[in-house]
């Protein structure tokens, strides 16, 4: 029995991690190692609320013939994130096409799809999309359920900060709290009857301090990860100019101010990355501190050959917790590798702090008192982490 009901709670823990995943990867609009399917634009391969493997595409690297992406898309039912097969590719971009599809989307008035659009790549072992069918029910359906509790809440508080993905980590912060007072009464009246056979019973202390260790560094991940991405400029090359960015004369180039703000309450140390050499922006590289705004010179040049032109450019945001000469060498390396560190810098330390400071491997009531409420078994267990 005691295995059983182990096994049974991690199928449970391992279910609502990844719904939380997916939850997350909605609210970012950027697919967090899984994701789902909306529409039955890619059926047979995935049917509507499928859901499937999604690797990063800087992990991946290029795409060819055959992969099955998820980009930006600018047209298809009004744009957002898109999961089609790549069946061509041009000079100027990639040919991308439901399988249910008849036509591809470029005949569909979607434009040709870059790199910078490609956010993520569906995993397919064996040359075959792994399905995972339904998991966009319940995905949906939490996801609707968070966003009526975060609205009820924010409305019955007048605030609000209980909204978008700030009201949510609160939200996950007070669920976490909520879980553990129900799972300590739980296991305390499970138990109740064989106390002295099992004595070490109660809430892992270790999974509290790493919940809450998780909590921490998904919100300093949000705080990088959301505010960046890639910006994309529509520009006509004309024969003759006219005022603003977005109408150049052929063969020639304008520079317009581009503005880069820091709403948060830590500086923040910024890179700018263009897509294309038609493409330049001074300085690629500035600090921005708490609650202000720095700017750069954005220069978009038109080519000789009149028409529309789509160009991009990436900006990579780090939490300024580390000397910006570090921050600069690991970005070097990898765009990821300063979120990595600096989420380790923050994970790390608190999680084995509070390790230390609870002692016990669980948290426990250990009143020998026969009748107690609820509230004073979850004070006791609250307090006990930090004895």
């Amino acid at each position: 029995m005691p295995s059983r009901y182990w096994f049974v709670r991690l199928f449970y823990r391992l279910l609502l991690f990844f719904v939380v995943v997916l939850i997350i990867g909605q609210i970012f609009d950027h697919p967090v190692l899984l994701s789902f399917v909306e529409t039955g634009s890619m059926e047979p391969t995935l049917n509507v609320g499928d859901g499937f493997v999604s690797i990063p595409s800087f992990v991946i690297g290029p795409v060819s013939e055959g992969d099955v992406v998820v980009f930006r898309a600018e047209e298809i039912q009004g744009g957002g994130l898109t999961t089609h097969r790549i069946v061509g590719e041009t000079d100027r971009g990639y040919i991308t096409k439901g399988d249910a599809n008849p036509f591809t989307d470029q005949d569909s008035g979607e434009p040709l799809v870059k790199d910078e659009q490609i956010v993520a790549v569906v995993w397919q072992p064996g040359g075959k999309v792994l399905a995972i069918p339904g998991i966009g029910t319940v995905v949906t359906g939490t996801q609707d359920v968070l966003r009526t509790v975060q609205g009820t809440l924010a409305a019955a508080l007048g605030t609000r900060s209980l909204l978008g993905v700030q009201g949510l980590a609160y939200l996950i912060f007070a669920l976490s709290i909520l879980f553990y007072g129900v799972d300590t009464w739980r296991d305390s009246s499970r138990d109740r009857t064989s106390r002295e056979r099992f004595r070490d019973t109660g809430t892992s202390a270790h999974l509290l301090i790493a919940v809450f260790t998780a909590i921490i560094v998904l919100s300093a991940t949000a705080a990088m990860v959301g505010p960046a991405g890639s910006q994309q400029f529509g520009v006509v090359s004309a024969e003759s100019d006219s005022p603003g960015p977005r109408v150049i004369e052929q063969g020639t180039s304008e520079s317009v101010t581009y503005p880069i703000g820091n709403g948060g309450v830590v500086p923040v140390v910024v890179f700018l990355e263009p897509g294309s050499d038609t493409v330049g922006v001074q300085p690629r590289e500035l600090s921005v501190q708490s609650r202000s705004v720095q700017n750069t010179t954005l220069t978009l040049s038109a080519p000789p050959e009149t028409g529309y032109y789509r160009y991009y450019l990436t900006e990579y945001r780090y939490l300024a917790l580390l000397p910006q000469s570090t921050i600069r060498a690991l970005y070097q390396v990898h765009p990821w590798a300063p979120i990595v560190v600096i989420d380790a810098m923050l994970g790390i330390p608190f999680y084995l702090v509070g390790v230390s400071l609870a002692g016990s491997g669980r948290v426990r009531d250990r009143s020998r008192e026969r009748e107690s409420s609820f509230g004073v078994r979850l004070r006791r267990g609250i307090q006990n982490l930090y004895r």
